[in-house]
């Protein structure tokens, strides 16, 4: 959920009447009048004919401008104009600088320019190489999502980079509607292949239905109007809005109810505009109808954009100011450090990546420890595999690429040593229990989603969790608020603060918070009703279609679930404590067979036999043949095998090499010479060769599978571990603070009898005083009203 908005720094109080009118959650930039959507259309190479097909296809009448940005020949004056116009009624013209839209418009950039737009005005700079790559699309269309908002339209056409796709985010992230031309439509298809990669995309079409999408979803509301109508906030009783977080909390887990409401208002408006439903309650029947809806709706609310190295000037105030203060300790004393919201990962990289170069110059180097958590379950995956394509890393420094970065195929893999320092795991913070003895928090761009009560809760949580000498950096939009009693200000522009050592004001949340999914599989299942009935039902089919021969039904882990027949022949108990493991009932000359063909039917999902086996029985040997089939029992998602043995027709073993033969013509025996290998012996040495090949790769698959399979369960564990020992040390602090609680009150009575005796006292002196007195004394109140007088003023 990490994505950054940059509006006013302090702006917290009233940003939600901001989102609430549907303005971008990046600034209060949009406030010039009549606002209406534009249309930022970018293309390279082979993006003139789109250009041309898209605007011969639109209506005139849209209510939409549209600039588009060409990579031109900064050397040669431009013709696109003149040739655009030929394809289109409306009026085309060429940006000059200052130059302000207007509805039912075509704009295009001059060459060699770099192009904007700041409150509806087109602004013209001139063209900067940085590091030798020039992208005017991504530029326009990051300044495009933060002046327009929710009114932004993106669309990535025929091109041969990557421009395009992190203005294409930023885009999406602001509410706007993104397209990208389809790759058998595009004579260059890099630009909106890179664009669709990173999963932002809403349509992927060709020019001409690009054209006929844009025309229909420009009359929907939440376009057409200058300001998109307001859905209904949740409130008491059941509503549609309500309707529509409960199907999300059903399925993900996750309570939207206390997320700003202009957040939940603009992005169910956006993906009521991708299905030109103009109703709310059409669209809450739609998801009922479409759980794929739901999921995607869930990740539209999550808003995943971020990059490496994101603002670049904090990652530099952490350089200065807080690494200094938390790398002045011993090497055997950890620095811990928690990334929250850390969506795919590439924050919570460029922190270790930053804390390791400031270590290169320091005589001691502490162990790094990294927690990063997301509350999704797609971020955290990739951000575990630590895979990124090369426009994710363009922002990266080519020294860095060569220290920390791994070249491969369509891309860079994050290296082995910054990997390893960082664990990954799904985690809520809004609910979940915290890490502790943190030295630094990031948490940037999670709390503006956030409404006030949610943010209450969060900031002390944070206070907990951080060391008494630890810091708290939050996004460029983002501010302590309430809890400004819990941090001080150590860098106001870059956000970061140090903890006060303070009273910590943690709020324990014991509520479950698992999803229904969750909670489903965690229901005891009756696994005999499937077993007994369902499944072998199902091999008895299996078996009567090949006339009964004998076999089993092993699970995915080669333990004996059913006999089918007498099995006594291919299978025996194994001497010692008693078990169903298929390879350790097998007898000799099985065991290797059975795993490879095993292992084989699991990767190819397709029936697998071995012919012409042999195994030994005492002195007996025997020939036979078997097949391994997968199937599946109906409701259930894991795989079971059944395994058939067939007796094969017995082949002559010719003698081995040493066999002594008896000479029949003479009275004694005598040694005869050995002779050669039969072809029946070759092949079988052959296939035993085989077949060992085959097992060992299988063995090598398997090795590596459980090793990724345990790598992501001791993050899991040191994860669960540490929330664990969280919530231990949150109950110790609660009873200590009760404690404390229950010692100042008792203080606090002593303090109040003794006041109470005090004040009788002074009462009762004051009186025989005033009737003692020969003087004549009235005292009176503010308001004139006599209070006390002595005997002589009566």
């Amino acid at each position: 959920m990490n994505s950054q908005q940059p509006s006013e720094p302090d702006a917290q109080p009233h940003e939600s009447e901001d989102l609430d009118n549907n303005l971008s959650p990046v600034g209060d930039s949009l406030s010039w009048e009549n606002r209406f959507p534009v249309v930022g259309i970018g293309a390279s190479a082979g993006g003139l004919e789109a250009f041309r097909k898209l605007l011969s296809h639109l209506p005139t009448d849209t209510g939409m401008a549209f600039v588009l940005i060409q990579h031109l020949d900064p050397n040669h004056k431009s013709l696109l104009r003149e040739i655009l116009a030929r394809d289109t009624a409306m009026p085309t013209i060429e940006v000059r600088d200052n130059l302000a839209v207007e509805p039912n418009c075509v704009y295009v950039i001059p060459p060699n320019t770099r192009m904007t737009i700041e409150r509806g005005l087109l602004k013209l700079a001139p063209r900067e190489k940085i590091r030798a790559t020039i992208k005017p699309v991504d530029s326009f269309f990051l300044s495009l999502a933060a002046d327009l908002g929710s009114k932004a339209i993106a669309v990535v056409l025929s091109g041969g980079d990557g421009d395009g796709s992190r203005g294409l985010e930023a885009v999406k992230e602001a509410g706007g509607i993104t397209f990208a031309q389809s790759e058998d439509s595009a004579q260059v298809s890099s630009m909106p292949n890179t664009a669709v990669a990173t999963g932002h995309v809403d349509f992927i079409l060709n020019p001409q239905e690009i054209a006929q999408e844009l025309a229909k979803i420009s009359r929907h509301p939440y376009l057409a109007s200058p300001t998109p109508p307001k859905l209904e906030v949740p409130a008491e009783g059941e509503s549609t809005m309500q309707a529509i977080l409960t199907l999300l909390r059903t399925a993900t887990g996750v309570n939207f109810t206390q997320y700003k409401h202009g957040t939940l208002n603009r992005r169910i408006l956006r993906r009521m505009v991708l299905y030109k439903l103009e109703n709310i309650d059409d669209y809450l029947t739609y998801l009922q109808g479409h759980s794929t809806e739901v999921q995607a709706l869930y990740e539209d609310m999550l808003i995943h954009v971020t990059s490496f190295f994101r603002d670049r000037s904090a990652f530099e105030a952490l350089q200065t100011k807080v690494f200094p203060a938390i790398a002045n300790k011993g090497a055997d004393v950890p620095i811990r450090i928690w990334v929250a919201g850390c969506s795919t990962g590439e924050e919570a990289y460029s922190i270790a990546m930053c804390l390791l170069e400031y270590l290169d110059n320091q005589p001691i180097k502490p162990q790094l420890q990294i927690y990063a958590t997301d509350i999704s379950d797609r971020a955290i995956e990739t951000a575990r595999a630590g895979f990124y394509k090369s426009i994710s890393v363009s922002d990266v420094s080519p020294e860095r690429l060569q220290r920390f970065f791994v070249p491969v195929e369509g891309g860079y893999r994050i290296g082995k040593s910054i990997r390893e320092m960082c664990v990954f795991a799904r985690q809520n913070v809004c609910s979940d229990p915290p890490f502790s003895k943190l030295d630094l928090i990031s948490c940037r761009n999670v709390l503006i989603y956030l409404g006030a009560a949610l943010q209450k809760k969060i900031l002390p949580t944070f206070h907990y969790g951080l060391k008494p000498t630890g810091f708290l950096m939050l996004g460029t939009s983002e501010t302590t608020g309430d809890s400004s009693d819990l941090f001080t200000t150590v860098d106001k522009k870059q956000k970061i603060y140090a903890r006060k050592l303070a009273p910590a004001r943690l709020k324990l949340d014991l509520t479950p918070n698992s999803p229904a999914s969750e909670l489903v599989k965690l229901a005891p299942s009756d696994d005999s009703a499937w077993s007994d009935f369902d499944l072998q039902k199902e091999a008895d089919r299996i078996v009567l279609e090949r006339f009964a021969p004998v076999g089993v039904v092993i699970d995915n882990d080669l333990e004996i679930l059913h006999f089918r027949g007498q099995t006594s022949l291919y299978l025996e108990p194994a001497p010692g404590r008693a078990s169903h493991n298929l390879l350790k009932m097998a007898k000799d000359g099985l065991k290797l067979e059975l795993r490879a063909a095993v292992h084989q039917a699991r990767q190819q999902n397709s029936a697998v036999s071995k012919e012409n086996l042999q195994i030994t029985d005492g002195e007996e040997t025997r020939q036979l043949n078997f097949e391994v089939i997968p199937l599946k029992a109906r409701g259930v998602e894991e795989r079971y095998f059944l395994i058939l043995f067939q007796a094969a027709t017995p082949a002559a073993i010719p003698p081995s090499t040493g066999v002594i033969l008896l000479n029949q013509n003479a009275d004694r025996t005598t040694p005869q010479p050995a002779s050669p290998p039969s072809e029946l012996e070759i092949a079988r040495l052959s296939q035993e060769l085989a077949t060992t090949k085959e097992y060992l790769r299988s063995i090598i698959e398997e090795q590596e599978a459980t090793n990724q399979d345990l790598r992501a369960a001791n993050e899991e564990i040191l994860s669960s571990n540490e929330e664990f020992q969280s919530s231990n040390e949150e109950l110790e602090t609660a009873k200590e603070e009760i404690q404390a609680t229950n010692e100042e009150l008792n203080t606090i009575n002593d303090e109040l009898q003794r006041r109470n005796h005090e004040g009788t006292q002074v009462s009762n002196d004051l009186q025989n005083l005033i009737s003692s007195t020969n003087i004549p004394i009235l005292m009176l109140g503010s308001d004139l009203c006599i209070r006390r007088f002595t005997p002589l003023a009566q």
